[in-house]
């Protein structure tokens, strides 16, 4: 059995993987939470308080004409309102003394295109700027309390005594008094990266105890732009206690309306690509969480993520009390992530990060990749490496299977002459043959293990790339400035000598990008094939044949790291083959195949 049909059948195996997880895992897992939806509605109807509010229930006013698009720019919308500056080594931004919002967040240590002088990437956007993305916190009060809380109009001033810019060891003190006898505090801390710390605290001057509900929103006011491929998840996402890891898309949560959760800890917010928000109760708070969407005001696109804690805050007459929870908005980058779990014990906070249904496969191998980048200092490079190990791990296997190959191809002859013999007969063809592998101890299927291994740590490779943002705009060599996208050059301008973009024809134009890297991957898997003579029937080496120009065009649309990797992985698996056969005692005519692929072609119209 050859490589070819290896991986015909890997291919296969591997969709059925992928349709078995789908229907025994990830469906009853879909119907739990939509049972759990169904519960918590059930319970609001009864009037029970202890369900996380919607948005304009309780928790402040929706999604109003003012919040969506009443200004024209992002930074008309900053202007309008006064702000304490939010400044450190990560982030830069600021926060609206307007509701106490943080809504203003763009982040220093990355840029929107490999161009150093690039803008940086904006995370957070006030209301009534082109895209609000925003996070708030507050307080509910229980049914027939006629207290006044603030909400997202309130103007909230900044304490004596507090430092007028947030940084690390630099929290900002608020303070707002309702007028009625409770006086409101609100502190917000926030790191070097992208951890903000809020307490919130009530002092009640009154004569009467106070019973609060404390809670915590992101609101995101417009549907960003996704690139709903099935290897990464873009959308609303939390981990919900029994609910375990909670995602969905846009369209789910907008055809749904609102999705309700009961949890003690976690966490829930948006995720991105590259970027991420989230609000993060005490991990033994119990608190009802809530996905929501709301065609209010003149816009259809209101998404919010929300907790209230179940348990309320009481506030003695003549005392105090408060309320801490943490919001994360910033980059997914894995050690800040991981750091962030640990040291705040958050839930599976490394979750955030969509490390897919390989995970155990794929945090280990970015792990090994960041290892050789910090020894070599190029990702390229260290993907280099990273499959020479590879390759070096599976070396006994692979050389047991090319062995069996390498026997298959000594018997030959005699194979030919048990199909010549009962070539009327297909059962006694196939009892000679099974005689005669028994006889040299050939296992006929040996040879489907290499590829059949390949196929996830190809994967694993491919969620690496794809979605760690350590590969953003991370550079190879000459024309390869970013690992995570494809190759920029394509055949069809002769790599730029023509002033003419291929990708623009419609239809066809995407699969039109293909550069020197696809192309170089295709040569290597076609010298790969040659290495065995071509196959007698017509079919299948038609087949075989088309397979190396059908997977150029494929692999030219995905990221260059990864289109690196497979051509580097040929070239070895070619020098692999070719030493374990000539050991074997197996003569490999690759100049002689090529010759005889290309005379069979120049015979075919005579014949």
């Amino acid at each position: 059995m050859t490589d070819n049909r290896n991986m015909i059948l890997a291919i296969i195996l591997s969709m059925m993987v992928l349709f078995g997880w789908q229907y025994f895992v990830a469906g009853p897992q879909l119907d739990q939470a939509q049972q759990q939806a169904e519960l918590a509605s059930q319970q609001e109807e009864a009037g029970s308080p202890d369900i996380a509010a919607p948005a304009g229930e309780g928790v402040g006013p929706g999604a109003s004409d003012a919040d969506i698009g009443q200004f024209e720019t992002r930074e008309a919308a900053i202007g309008a309102a006064r702000r304490i500056p939010i400044e450190t080594d990560a982030v830069t931004g600021s926060l609206n003394l307007t509701g106490a919002r943080i809504d203003d967040l763009q982040l220093k240590r990355y840029n929107e295109t490999t161009d150093p002088d690039s803008p940086i990437i904006t995370l957070l956007s006030p209301a009534g700027s082109p895209e609000p993305y925003f996070l708030e916190q507050g307080w509910v009060a229980p049914s027939g309390s006629d207290a006044q809380l603030p909400d997202s109009q309130t103007q909230w001033a900044l304490a004596e005594g507090s430092p007028e810019t947030l940084g690390p060891d630099a929290p900002v003190m608020l303070e707002w008094d309702n007028g009625e006898g409770l006086v409101f505090e609100r502190t917000i801390s926030l790191d070097e990266n992208y951890m903000f710390e809020v307490t919130q605290s009530v002092t009640n001057t009154g004569e009467g105890d106070t019973a609060l509900y404390p809670y915590s929103r992101i609101s995101r006011l417009y549907t960003p732009q996704t690139q709903n491929f099935f290897i990464l998840h873009e959308g609303p996402i939390g981990v919900l206690g029994e609910n375990n890891l909670v995602e969905m898309s846009y369209g789910d949560l907008a055809g749904d309306g609102q999705r309700d959760y009961a949890a003690t800890g976690g966490w829930l917010g948006f995720t991105d690509k590259y970027w991420a928000t989230a609000i993060i109760p005490t991990q033994d708070e119990v608190v009802n969480a809530r996905f929501f969407h709301s065609p209010r005001g003149t816009s259809n696109n209101d998404y919010r993520a929300n907790f209230v804690s179940q348990d309320a805050v009481v506030v003695p007459a003549g005392g105090s009390a408060e309320h801490t929870s943490l919001a994360f908005a910033g980059a997914k980058v894995e050690s800040i992530i991981d750091a962030y779990e640990t040291g705040y014990g958050i839930s599976r906070f490394e979750l955030m990060i969509d490390w897919g249904w390989f995970h155990f496969i794929t945090k280990p191998m970015f792990y090994l990749i960041r290892l050789l980048f910090e020894l070599v200092g190029n990702f390229g490079l260290a993907i280099l490496a990273v499959t020479v190990i590879i390759k070096a791990i599976f070396f006994p296997l692979a050389n047991k299977s090319y062995a069996s190959m390498a026997n298959m191809r000594r018997v030959q002859p005699q194979m030919k002459e048990i199909q010549e013999k009962h070539k009327e007969d297909r059962a006694a063809q196939q009892q000679a043959m099974m005689e005669l592998y028994k006889k040299e101890k050939i296992n006929p299927v040996s040879g489907c293990w290499p590829i059949l291994i390949q196929i996830p740590v190809f994967f694993a490779l491919y969620k690496v790339l794809f979605v760690t943002i350590e590969m953003r705009h991370a550079p190879f060599f000459g024309w390869i400035q970013d690992l995570a996208a494809q190759d920029p050059t394509t055949i069809f301008n002769l790599f730029g000598l023509i002033p003419y973009d291929p990708t623009i024809v419609p239809v066809i134009g995407p699969f039109l990008q293909v550069g020197v890297w696809p192309l170089i991957m295709g040569l290597t898997m076609w010298v790969q094939m040659k290495l065995n003579p071509p196959p007698t029937d017509p079919t299948q080496a038609m087949i075989f044949g088309l397979m190396p120009i059908i997977f150029t065009f494929m692999l030219a649309t995905f990221p260059a790291g990864l289109v690196i990797y497979w051509a580097w992985n040929n070239f070895l698996s070619v020098v692999q083959q070719w030493f374990i056969m000539r050991r074997h005692g197996v003569t490999v005519d690759l100049i002689g195949n090529i010759k005889a692929s290309f005379s069979r072609k120049k015979s075919e119209p005579a014949e």
